[in-house]
């Protein structure tokens, strides 16, 4: 496997553990320890006489001092653990269990790990360190205080992080943000050479050899594609490729995932090499996978409008961020099939998500369950005017093509004045902005 394929998913599994960065901050706090004892064995000697009393400690303070904190740091420690469990529970039962991968990867909670060990183990050591035959005044009691003052302060910020993250508004905005980025990246920032459009009787040519085929080596999701990787491959074996799958796509073991062709007989390529610049894991993730990420707030607001929570406010504000993420989308999309080499020679062919792909997958299952609550509908009618008003022909009319699906949900028949008034409004209003026309009358 290449360097590259290897150091993503080392990435991945780095960035949703809890073991990583608590392991460092452990390592960190073994150099800090051989640093202060080394002061107060060489150094503190020499200038003892130039430094306050109050930084400075006896042997009997120091070991009270070394136990409490000792327990104080395991106490709180304990406290936080408990507090993400909590927020896991919370989680799974209540928001979706994709999103426990929001969780896992912030920092914040990563780094409040790292400073509890980076303290424990400074405490402890310096405790056993602390030999009998040491009658000089100590310095490091005084340091372990200052470790003790930012695992607290780590502390607080833990809870009020914590606090912040179990409420479902700012778990839906931390969503809607990196899903931003990952459009970005996609369309915006993209390191490879790419075309809507291709020479058809050039590829045409490229496709008279017999195609040959690569079969998935192992079963699990594609979560990464490294596209530029993969073309420059194809260059040096001289292929076109055409891939079978999507981003996010589950792939099962044996299955076709590329065909190539090539024009030179006698070249020997190794098919299973060309699956190195794939990653593929047992779960989706919001590496490149904008539908995912997506599918994360659709989650939210299902289970927000079932009868057992009943929280249509809540589905609403998903609504109104996923038409935020579809708008976005619609304004930086790219209709991406064809990827060249650098000489602009075609090597790869990989069939892109289309717009209305990702409106039928955000709002389908809103549409199953949510048909019978107007507000719930109402709001996707008003996400999809957002959509079409900030966009071009193309996304309104594949706006305006999905708005009639939502609608062929809806009981008009049974609706009551004043619902069908505020709907018909909003019907109006996305048919303007969509340059349709709807009859207005009630059926």
């Amino acid at each position: 496997m290449n360097t590259t394929t290897h150091s993503k998913r080392a990435q991945v599994n780095l960035r949703d553990s809890f073991w990583f960065l608590p392991t460092i901050y452990g390592l960190v706090s073994l150099v800090a320890v051989a640093l202060v004892t080394w002061a107060d064995n060489a150094l503190l000697p020499l200038i003892s006489k130039t430094i306050p009393n109050i930084f400075l400690t006896n042997q009997d303070i120091a070991k009270s001092l070394y136990s409490a904190l000792i327990t104080a740091i395991l106490t709180m420690t304990t406290i936080s653990f408990s507090t993400i469990m909590v927020v896991l529970t919370t989680y799974t039962t209540q928001f979706s269990p994709r999103t426990l991968q929001n969780f896992m990867k912030s920092r914040v909670t990563q780094h409040v790990l790292g400073v509890y060990s980076f303290g424990f183990f400074f405490t402890l050591l310096n405790l056993i360190l602390l030999t009998e035959d040491k009658k000089q005044a100590l310095a490091s009691p005084f340091f372990t205080v200052v470790v003790s003052i930012v695992v607290l302060a780590f502390f607080i910020l833990f809870i009020h992080h914590s606090a912040r993250f179990v409420q479902v508004n700012n778990l839906i905005g931390e969503i809607r943000k990196s899903t931003s980025t990952i459009i970005d990246k996609t369309f915006t920032k993209k390191s490879h050479l790419d075309a809507g459009n291709w020479d058809e009787a050039e590829m045409e040519h490229m496709k008279k050899a017999k195609p040959s085929y690569m079969f998935a080596t192992k079963s699990g999701y594609i979560q990464h594609i490294q596209v530029k990787e993969l073309v420059n491959w194809a260059k040096r074996n001289n292929l076109l490729l055409e891939a079978h799958f999507y981003i996010g796509d589950y792939v099962q073991k044996g299955m076709p995932m590329f065909t190539y062709w090539t024009q030179e007989d006698d070249i020997e390529c190794d098919e299973n090499e060309c699956q190195e610049f794939l990653l593929i894991g047992n779960e989706r993730t919001d590496l490149q996978d904008i539908e995912f990420s997506i599918q994360k707030l659709v989650e939210i607001a299902v289970k927000a409008i079932s009868p057992g929570i009943n929280d249509p406010h809540t589905a609403v504000n998903c609504i109104n961020r996923i038409g935020s993420i579809l708008a976005e989308l619609g304004d930086k999309y790219d209709d991406i099939r064809y990827y060249a080499d650098d000489d602009e020679h075609l090597r790869l062919i990989m069939e892109p998500n289309h717009f209305r792909d990702y409106l039928y997958a955000s709002f389908y299952q809103i549409r199953i369950y949510g048909k019978h609550d107007i507000s719930v509908m109402n709001a996707v009618l008003d996400a999809l005017y957002r959509i079409a008003v900030v966009n071009k022909e193309p996304v309104k009319r594949d706006v305006w093509h999905f708005s009639e699906y939502m609608r062929s949900a809806i009981d008009e028949e049974g609706m009551a004045e004043l619902d069908y008034k505020y709907y018909n409004q909003l019907m109006d209003k996305l048919a303007a902005a969509c340059n349709q026309y709807m009859e207005s009358e009630r059926p």
